[in-house]
């Protein structure tokens, strides 16, 4: 199992979720009203009067077979509006109930 985290303009939320249907995973915990700035050359997303926009953020326990699957779609969604600002990361699971 992988855990994977996926960091995201509030722009992307309904993609977000399609994108997890897509695969058929059903279970997930989301975030919302999330601040944040990119590291690369992101614009911060603060939810105030300078930066107006937030961020979401989901964490999904998934099968490692529908890893690849999620990370494709997410960074073709990201490639196509690069300037929103979206990022996944994949942790190992090692134990859950």
């Amino acid at each position: 199992m992988k855990a994977v985290f996926i960091s995201y303009n509030q722009a992307y939320s309904d993609e977000i979720i399609e994108v997890l249907e897509s695969v058929r995973q059903r279970g997930y915990t989301r975030w919302t009203d999330i601040q944040g700035r990119g590291g690369f050359n992101g614009i911060p997303h603060l939810g105030d009067h300078a930066w107006p926009e937030q961020n979401h953020a989901i964490l999904a326990v998934v099968p490692d077979d529908k890893v690849k699957g999620i990370l494709d779609a997410l960074r073709t969604k990201d490639e196509g509006s690069p300037d929103l600002g979206l990022r996944a990361f994949v942790w190992s699971v090692e134990e859950m109930y």
